[in-house]
């Protein structure tokens, strides 16, 4: 590792967001301090000035617009870390968010992790705190069959495991990171959760899971269709039903 631990990339795919801001401080702020930051522009037609202040300090990557995984890919790809942590652009790390999951990773050797949350609103007020997945387990692997149990902006991987496992499937719209933990946990690779809320999701009104209920719902149908057969043989030794 060498005292400043290894490298850790931050991508944060943009899309007209005026959160933006208080997700790149979040960063900035971290008690780790080897961090590279990404933030790929996904189109933006506003709110893309408020970066200018960031310059510096943050590689900016802008492209034609095409979804979260068109932009999460654009930004693994060109990721220097050995790890790579997402971030939405209005959600918030907490500052020992990095520190804390990089310790943790590198005690365990383990590929990819992910942690607890708080829910915060609008104005980043705390609403819900402490909410934490089941650890690996049945009742995390059970957890699969009705929902997403991990939050993507929880995540830290590997490069490697990127290049291992391959891209976001572009195709899905709002489903491409419940589909990446299937192939994550198919190919062998287990989630290690750190078990403490370490980021701030925000809900508001504005957010895609909201907006796009219905069609989340049933894209997310879908994907759980398209793995049930040989998640259900992967889970069965641990009598998951």
């Amino acid at each position: 590792m060498g005292e400043a631990g290894p490298l850790v990339t931050v991508v944060i795919p943009f899309y007209n967001d005026p959160y933006i801001t208080e997700a790149l401080d979040s960063v900035l702020a971290q008690t780790y301090d080897n961090i590279e930051i990404i933030v790929v522009d996904d189109g933006s037609t506003r709110n893309a000035e408020l970066l200018q202040a960031y310059a510096g300090r943050i590689h900016y990557l802008g492209k034609a617009n095409g979804g979260t995984a068109s932009a999460l890919n654009y930004g693994f790809r060109l990721a220097s870390g050995k790890y790579i942590a997402w971030l939405s652009s209005d959600d918030r790390f907490y500052p020992e968010k990095i520190a804390r999951q990089v310790a943790a990773m590198e005690r365990a050797g383990s590929w990819i992790s992910h942690t607890g949350f708080d829910l915060i609103d609008e104005s980043g007020r705390v609403v819900e705190k402490g909410i934490v997945p089941p650890s690996a387990g049945s009742d995390f692997y059970r957890a699969f069959k009705t929902a997403n149990p991990v939050n993507g902006c929880t995540i830290m991987m590997r490069k490697l495991l990127f290049n291992q496992i391959g891209e976001f499937d572009e195709e899905k719209k709002y489903t491409h990171d419940l589909d990446y933990w299937y192939r994550v946990m198919l190919s062998g690779f287990p989630l290690l959760l750190v078990p403490e809320p370490l980021t701030a999701y925000r809900r508001h009104a504005g957010m895609g899971t909201l907006v796009h209920k219905e069609e989340i719902t049933r894209e997310n149908g879908q994907t759980q269709a398209k793995y049930a057969t040989r998640w259900g043989a992967f889970t069965s030794h641990l009598s998951v039903r």
